[in-house]
Formats: C-alpha cells, sequence, structure tokens
C-alpha cells in the first residue's frame, strides 16, 4: 500500500509540464522519459519490499528468516505451534482442588532417656472415591504408627480416619473418612508419560499455613530410583522441577487434563527441582480392590527373600545373576512351596518383567489378585527355570 501512494504521488509530478509554454520544444518526450525512470525505480523498490516483507507474515503470523537466508547453506526451519498453555495451571488447580485433603496425624514415639512423647505430622492426600476414600503416602501416616488421624476437606470439615491399608516398600496408604460425599480425582495413565511434559503439583508444603499450594513444572525423568535406607530403594519414580517440599508428600501430581498421574513422595535434600511422584497406575488396582469390594487383600507367594547385592555384601559369597531375589526361605503349605520354589533358588522374572529387587517383586505382585496364575523365572544351579505360581491371599492368622 504505501508503494502504490509513493507511486501515485511521483506520477502526479509531471502533470506540471502541460503548463503552457510556446519556447518549450519537447514536453511529450520528456513526459515519457520520466514515466520510464518512475515506473523502473518503483519496479526495483517493489522487488525489494516483496523480498523482505512479505516472506516475514504469513497468514498474520511472524516467520523469522532461516539461518544463512541469503547463503548456499540454507538450513531447515522448524516452526513449533504448540496449543495455547494460556491459564492451564489455575484451570488444572480449579478443577483438582476439591479433591486435594490435608492430613494431621499425632504418633507416640518412645525415647529411651525420656520416655513417650508426642509428635505430629502433616501432610496430603487426594479423594479416589466420593465414599470418603484417600490415597496418600505410608511415612504420612508413619506407616500406620499413629494415634489420632484428621482429615481437612476442601470446604473446610475436619473429620477423623482411619488407615485401611499402607506397604511402607511402595510408601503408599489408603485411609478412609466415614459419612462424608466427597469429589474423587480423575486417575490419569502413568504408563503413557513423557519427558517434557507439564506436571502440576498440589499440597501443603512446610504446614497448613501454605495449605493448598500450587507449583508447575514438567516431567523431568522417568523409572527414576531412590535410595530410602542401605538396604531398601523406592523404584520407577516420576521425576519433576516442580516444586515439592515437607508436606507435600501424598498429594497428587497431576497433567495438563487435571488427572492425577502420581503421589508426591519426596525430593533430593541435595538439589533443587529435583522431586519424585509414585505412578498412579502402580496404586491403582489397590484402589480398585477398595471402591469395587471395599477391602484389599493382598496376594502372597510365601517366601523371604533379599536382593542379590545385600545377600553377596552381608556373606561374601558370589551369586551368578548380578540382580534378583536370592530366596532364604519358603513358608510351608504357601503358594511358593506348593509351586516347587526352594531355598537358594533365584528370582529373576515374573512373566514378562525382569526382577531385579523386593520392590519390583511387591509391585508386580500389586497387579494381581487372589487365585491369578503367574510365571515365575527362577536361576537354579545356574540354570534358568520357569515356575507356575497360584497366588493366594496373606492368612488371616
Amino acid at each position: 500500500m504505501e508503494s502504490e501512494q509513493r507511486e501515485q504521488e511521483i506520477i502526479d509530478v509531471p502533470a506540471f509540464y502541460y503548463v503552457e509554454n510556446k519556447e518549450e520544444k519537447k514536453p511529450k518526450k520528456r513526459r515519457k522519459l520520466t514515466l520510464m525512470v518512475i515506473i523502473l525505480v518503483s519496479a526495483l523498490i517493489g522487488g525489494v519490499i516483496s523480498s523482505y516483507v512479505m516472506p516475514v507474515y504469513v497468514f498474520g503470523n511472524l516467520i523469522p528468516y532461516p539461518q544463512n537466508y541469503f547463503g548456499s547453506d540454507v538450513k531447515q526451519v522448524i516452526n513449533v505451534n504448540p496449543k495455547s498453555t494460556e491459564f492451564l495451571v489455575s484451570a488444572v488447580a480449579k478443577k483438582a482442588m476439591p479433591s486435594v485433603v490435608g492430613i494431621t496425624t499425632k504418633s507416640i514415639e518412645r525415647d529411651f532417656f525420656f520416655g513417650p512423647r508426642t509428635s505430629k505430622g502433616l501432610g496430603t492426600g487426594v479423594v479416589v472415591d466420593k465414599r470418603g476414600y484417600i490415597l496418600t503416602n505410608a511415612h504420612v501416616v508413619n506407616n500406620g504408627n499413629v494415634e489420632e488421624l484428621n482429615v481437612l476437606f476442601d470446604d473446610g470439615t475436619k473429620k477423623n480416619a482411619k488407615i485401611l491399608w499402607n506397604d511402607p516398600a511402595l510408601d503408599l496408604a489408603v485411609i478412609k473418612v466415614d459419612g462424608v460425599n466427597v469429589t474423587p480425582a480423575d486417575l490419569g495413565n502413568s504408563d503413557h508419560l513423557q519427558v517434557g511434559e507439564v506436571a502440576i503439583a498440589i499440597g501443603n508444603p512446610l504446614g497448613m499455613e501454605f495449605e493448598k499450594t500450587v507449583t508447575s513444572g514438567i516431567i523431568s525423568g522417568l523409572n527414576r530410583s531412590v535410595e530410602i535406607n542401605n538396604n531398601e530403594r523406592i523404584e520407577n519414580l516420576i521425576q519433576t522441577d516442580a516444586s515439592i517440599n515437607p508436606g507435600n508428600s501424598g498429594g497428587p501430581l497431576l497433567n495438563s487434563k487435571g488427572e492425577v498421574i502420581g503421589i508426591n513422595t519426596a525430593k533430593m535434600k541435595s538439589g533443587e527441582g529435583l522431586g519424585f511422584a509414585i505412578p498412579i497406575n502402580i496404586a491403582k488396582p489397590i484402589v480398585d480392590q477398595f471402591i469395587e469390594k471395599g477391602e484389599f487383600r493382598k496376594v502372597y507367594i510365601g517366601i523371604q527373600g533379599m536382593n542379590v547385592n545385600v545377600f553377596e555384601r552381608s556373606t561374601g559369597i558370589d551369586l551368578a545373576p548380578e540382580e534378583g531375589i536370592y530366596i532364604a526361605r519358603i513358608y510351608k503349605d504357601s503358594p511358593a512351596a506348593k509351586g516347587g520354589l526352594n531355598t537358594g533358588d533365584i528370582i529373576v522374572g515374573v512373566g514378562n518383567s525382569k526382577i531385579t529387587s523386593m520392590t519390583q517383586l511387591v509391585k508386580e505382585l500389586y497387579k494381581h489378585r487372589p487365585g491369578d496364575t503367574i510365571n515365575i523365572k527362577i536361576m537354579r544351579n545356574d540354570q534358568e527355570k520357569t515356575l507356575k505360581i497360584k497366588l493366594e491371599k496373606i492368612p488371616t492368622n
């Protein structure tokens, strides 16, 4: 438009040559020459403008020139068009907040010098069923050793709760509040996570004065392993740089749809932006049993075992497999005894899953219910064998 206006203004200039002047001999020829110059200049200007301006704006979007545009080595330009994330975090928080609860505990600790003393704990939980089932960490409820357990709901209601199940090896627990009708969270699929996805955490860091704190970041890593003591590790964790602090434990890690993809469990004290969550798919079979049957019955195979590396450090004996579970004891009349497992066997797999630790075996067993038959791969006398084991529920007596 600017070039057209400029061209119009220049074209109007030759009109001055039509002033009557008998002494002027060649006005028409001069006018033709001027017009040719104007047209040539306009063409050059238009070419420059179209070369530099037109490629920059395509459908209203600014498109940068590729590197070395004027050179022979033209590099490929990849245009990333992400979906709008404006207000994403606030939308996710609004959806999930009614399902997030605060958890406070009182426990009696025995001190050799000072005797019994009361300690208080604080954490977070997420509602997984409208009848009051709540998922949290085992360490939030002191691995089941609490004198008092209270839950603070989103509307300000405070209720007593009871522990239905907990497992320190998984750092998961299910508690229940009776007489409530609350909003359950949507559970996502942690098996489909990818590094770089949005991750949003909600919890009560550092005390109830900071309750319902929302932090956001990304999924920084998958299948992480964190050592909790010399003999135990929590494995297959989700790593996130969303800020997680004491009090966030047990709270949800959410995806961009507001679905729970993990239960926040720990952070690295030695570094910032290193938080970890337990994948929600580990807890789903447990939650489903509570929702369907109102209880959870853990299956067992009836062994006492230890990780191969722990056995080697304790005994000084080198075993052929570098990883696995050394069976130290077989319980009488257990599924292991009925299925043909022996003391000294080394479990290296269950079904298609490789087993390297007791924690992995426990997680694998949580996928099954009493009556299921599984294939257990073992090493016996340096030979691999596969045995069929029919799982049973843990005896109550």
